[in-house]
C-alpha cells in the first residue's frame, strides 16, 4: 500500500492531484491519501481529509511507501518506522505555505540520503515510476541523537547550523 499525506496545515492539491493521476494511469488501487483541506476530489485513490494520530501511524506502519509534504512529523514517523519516503515540499510562491522552510527541510534530508525528494510534479511522477515498493528501508531511532539535538540547539540559539558548540 502507498500512503500519501499532506499534514494538517492547509491544502496541497498539487501533491494529491499528481498522485491521483499517476495511480489512475498505472491502475493502482492501493493508494490512500490524507488530503487535509483539499479542494481537489480524487478520482482513483481513496482519501480522507484528516486522520487521528493512531490511524495515521497505522497507515504509515502498513505502507510500503509514504509520499508526503516536507513536514517533520510525517518524515520522522516514516523514517522511524523504516518506510521508504518520497517528499514533495510545499512552495510559498504557489500559495501552499507561508514560507519555504519545507524546501530547506527537504534539501537537508535529501543531502543525507534519507529520503527521495521531488521538487515538482514531473519529478514526483518519475520517482513513483522508479521506486521499488518494498519494506527494506532502514529505521531510525525513536529518540534524537545527541549530535542532532546539539545542532538544533545551536541553530535555535544562533541561527547557524554550521556552528558547533
Amino acid at each position: 500500500m502507498i500512503f500519501a499525506t499532506v499534514g494538517t496545515q492547509g491544502q496541497f492539491d498539487r501533491l494529491i492531484r499528481t498522485i491521483d493521476g499517476w495511480a489512475g494511469a498505472h491502475g493502482r488501487t492501493d493508494v490512500f491519501a490524507q488530503t487535509g483541506q483539499s479542494s481537489y476530489q480524487a478520482k482513483y485513490i481513496r482519501a480522507e481529509r484528516f486522520l487521528d494520530p493512531t490511524e495515521f501511524r497505522n497507515r504509515v506502519e502498513n505502507a510500503a511507501l509514504v509520499i508526503s509534504h516536507a513536514g517533520m512529523g510525517s518524515i520522522i514517523t516514516a523514517l522511524e518506522l523504516g518506510k521508504r519516503i518520497i517528499v514533495m515540499p510545499r512552495q510559498a510562491s504557489l500559495g501552499e505555505h507561508r514560507n519555504d522552510h519545507q524546501l530547506a527541510t527537504a534539501k537537508r534530508f535529501a543531502e543525507q540520503g534519507s529520503i527521495k525528494v521531488a521538487f515538482n510534479e514531473l519529478e514526483l511522477i518519475d520517482l513513483l515510476d522508479q521506486v521499488q515498493v518494498t519494506n527494506d528501508a532502514e529505521r531510525i531511532a525513536s529518540q534524537a541523537s545527541p549530535t542532532l539535538i546539539s545542532t538544533i540547539r545551536t541553530f535555535i540559539e544562533t541561527g547557524d547550523v554550521h556552528k558547533h558548540p
